[in-house]
């Protein structure tokens, strides 16, 4: 790999890395924290769009890995 593409790619494992992070602070928030129903709901939705961020970015790496 050249030092760009080095570094691109440590940008966007950071960024999987972080998508990471927040889901578990959500998680963890959705599992200790009274939440009423519609901050529940909420927390569930960042979550889901979360989920949603971190499987793009994974697919994006396995196309390029597999190309």
């Amino acid at each position: 790999m050249k030092p760009m593409e080095v570094r691109m790619a440590e940008k966007k494992a950071l960024k999987l890395e972080n998508i990471l992070e927040q889901l578990d602070e959500t998680v963890s928030r959705l599992e200790t924290e009274p939440l009423n129903l519609e901050e529940s709901f909420q927390c569930f939705s960042k979550g889901m769009e979360l989920v949603k961020q971190g499987n793009e970015s994974i697919d994006r790496k396995s196309t390029r890995l597999n190309s």
